[in-house]
């Protein structure tokens, strides 16, 4: 299979597995999915100029925010696969191994911690949020999630191939 195709294929498939862990957690757990509407209001007003907000639910509402937010959060899991694969080299994809998926992963929290939950007021981390350790642990698994999503798309894709 065409490298770039494997590469796209497993940003896809990890997200999808992330989306459905979110899906699992909420019908278990109660626990709210992320609203990625919100996440396409954040990067419909940096088309505006405005990077950072007190509160994103406060700001005004941009058209299409919910097909925006959705969007960027499977080209995201894209350019996260990309980026383990520019570390692992391309040869990964066709023998993936788990441990540089989970740990890379998991590395990816530090994206919402540092860039998201900052620029959409919810502070470093979530440190401005009600329960900043639950959201830090929710986000972490999550990412964790994410890294096992990446193993086993690209295994499934390599079996396959």
């Amino acid at each position: 299979m065409n490298h770039l195709l494997a590469l796209v294929l497993t940003g896809v498939g990890a997200t999808l597995i992330t989306d459905a862990w979110g899906l699992a957690r909420k019908a278990l757990l109660g626990v709210p999915a992320p609203d990625y509407g919100m996440v396409g209001r954040w990067i419909g007003h940096m088309a505006r100029g405005k990077f950072r907000h007190d509160r994103i639910a406060a700001a005004a509402p941009i058209i299409g925010e919910r097909t925006l937010g959705w969007g960027a959060h499977y080209a995201i899991g894209i350019a996260f696969a990309a980026g383990l694969i520019a570390i692992t080299g391309v040869t990964w994809l066709s023998k993936p191994t788990l441990t540089p998926a989970l740990v890379f992963g998991i590395g990816t929290v530090l994206a919402p911690f540092l860039l998201m939950q900052p620029g959409m007021g919810a502070g470093i981390a979530a440190s401005r949020t009600p329960r900043p350790g639950s959201a830090r642990l929710h986000s972490l698994i999550n990412h964790a999630v994410f890294g096992l999503g990446l193993w086993l798309t690209a295994w499934a894709i390599a079996i396959a191939s």
